[in-house]
């Protein structure tokens, strides 16, 4: 289809430096999108795939133990997008004081993004809808910490960004100057709260994500905040009961063709094929996540076998092993204050799970040592591998 228009580009400086800068047209999409089947298609499958994820209840004993860990997950692979180096392991042990020395602001950072959802995710719970207000606020917990702290928390921003080169004039895009972001954001709360009609809400978290990094409101943390809200929206508007849906490892994996995506719909306004990517997101990850539950649910199962096979001394260790399932790394004195079990007692049954080939320890520590979950770990840590770093 033709090219069409989604925004203005205006004229501004910086530091006597002429650039252009982007305003993009108010949502939803004029003139509207065009539906072709095969779109179409691609959003029933979405929308069908979503359905299944949410019956995820039916396959985990316990979804708070997944959810624990999968929003972990997310909150490393977001980061990454972002070009932090930590992984899913540098967090668990960070979460445990044992902090991985030189990455230590990376795994802050995603520490954060953590903190950040759960905090999102029970403003929703108390009634507040999703709005600027609730933005600044997630965005505040988001960036109050670590390398973040200095690019203005919870205030949108008050000087130009652009994004790549070293100059705007230099840049593959320029968002809005600071002094029109108001004008773009007014409109896209509106949007969000369904004036001046409901959009369905697949359909609204998809074009939203894209409204707010055009826009990139703030100094710092747009990506991390825009992918936040992907799932906030979908929580808020009751497609999930449960924050189980994370876009990140897709993006990671298809880096190049989603910023491409965002940068059509800027340029060519193609709508549809942002929204064609979008929707084979959703499909995959949230299929992704219900084979990721199954395979937990019956890593539980057979480690449990195993550890029945004990006998008699399999209390203690099948009282270990269901605390990590929830923690996946820890420490003797940490799962005996826990368990309110003897220091001796779960020494030897961190042992036995360690002879059975369930948990290694990955310290060298003769005290306070600390043992990992190893395939849980291994499970969820799949694609979780850091972003390679360019030379320059």
């Amino acid at each position: 289809m033709a090219d069409r228009t989604t925004g203005e580009y205006v004229e501004s400086s910086l530091s006597g430096v002429r650039y252009r800068a982007f305003i993009p047209s108010p949502l939803p999409p004029n003139p509207s999108i065009v539906w072709t089947p095969e779109l179409e298609i691609l959003r029933d499958a979405a929308n069908q795939a979503l359905g299944r994820l949410d019956g995820i209840e039916s396959i985990l004993p316990d979804t708070n133990l997944f959810l624990y860990q999968y929003v972990r997950k997310e909150a490393v692979l977001s980061s990454q997008i972002e070009g932090t180096q930590s992984t899913l392991s540098d967090l668990l042990l960070f979460e445990l004081d044992e902090t991985p020395g030189v990455l230590a602001d990376d795994v802050r950072e995603v520490s954060n993004y953590v903190t950040a959802l759960q905090f999102g995710l029970k403003r929703i719970q108390e009634g507040m809808p999703i709005s600027l207000r609730l933005l600044r606020e997630i965005h505040a917990v988001l960036l109050r910490a670590g390398r973040g702290n200095t690019q203005e928390p919870g205030e949108f921003r008050r000087v130009q960004v652009w994004l790549g080169g070293h100059t705007p004039t230099e840049a593959e895009f320029v968002p809005p100057p600071p002094e029109r972001i108001m004008e773009c954001l007014d409109p896209f709360e509106r949007y969000l709260h369904d004036i001046p009609w409901r959009t369905p809400t697949l359909i609204k978290a998809a074009l939203a994500h894209v409204q707010f990094e055009t826009i990139h409101p703030f100094k710092d943390g747009n990506g991390r905040l825009g992918r936040l809200l992907i799932t906030l929206l979908l929580c808020a508007e009751k497609c999930l009961t449960q924050p189980l849906l994370y876009l990140s490892l897709y993006f990671k994996q298809n880096r190049d063709e989603y910023y491409d995506r965002l940068q059509a719909v800027r340029t060519k306004g193609d709508w549809e094929g942002w929204l064609e990517f979008f929707f084979k997101g959703i499909a995959e990850t949230a299929r992704l996540a219900v084979t990721t539950a199954h395979r937990l649910r019956k890593l539980f199962a057979q480690d449990r076998e195993k550890l029945q096979s004990l006998g008699r001394g399999a209390g203690s260790a099948i009282r270990v092993h269901q605390i990590l399932q929830e923690k996946l790394v820890i420490s003797v004195s940490l799962a005996s204050a826990t368990l309110h079990l003897s220091y001796p007692a779960t020494n030897k049954a961190l042992e036995q799970l360690q002879e059975l080939g369930l948990v290694r320890e990955v310290t060298a520590k003769r005290r306070n040592r600390l043992f990992v979950y190893s395939e849980y770990v291994a499970i969820l840590s799949e694609g979780t591998e850091p972003l390679k770093q360019s030379a320059n």
